[in-house]
């Protein structure tokens, strides 16, 4: 599936503003945000000082992002579950926040709940590798 540069930074962002959503940052969420990163395209220094500055940055707008295509915020939806339980602890607010990206995003709520049920379920251990950012692709 095709993405565009602003939906590949649409979803960086979307993630990175999910990591802070329990007010702390876990070295898995850290190393699953940066993987994901990479694969969009993005450089690991750049993805690792959005990272680093993400706390305290009152800047960074916490508006649910609003993808070109639905297909993308599924994608999106299922890697930031991915990233919410790999720190071993799902929190009720990154459960809200993507919730709200799949409201914005035209998503049937039968769908979003049968997504979180399907990661939930999935060890922890082999989330990094089953990201679905990777079949993500751009010119």
């Amino acid at each position: 599936m095709k993405i565009s540069l602003l939906d590949r930074s649409l979803y960086l962002k979307g993630l990175v503003l999910l990591i802070r959503k329990d007010r702390r940052i876990d070295a898995a969420e850290r190393a699953m945000a940066v993987r994901v990163g990479k694969i969009l395209g993005f450089e690991n220094k750049f993805s690792e000082k959005v990272i680093e500055e993400l706390l305290d940055n009152k800047y960074i707008v916490d508006v649910p992002p609003h993808f070109s295509a639905p297909d993308i915020a599924r994608c999106f939806i299922k890697d930031g579950l991915k990233l919410s339980i790999v720190d071993g602890q799902l929190h009720e607010k990154e459960l809200v926040w993507l919730k709200s990206i799949a409201e914005t995003n035209g998503l049937e709520e039968a769908w979003y709940d049968d997504a979180v049920k399907t990661t939930t379920d999935q060890e922890c251990g082999d989330l990094e590798g089953i990201l679905e950012a990777k079949y993500l692709e751009w010119e």
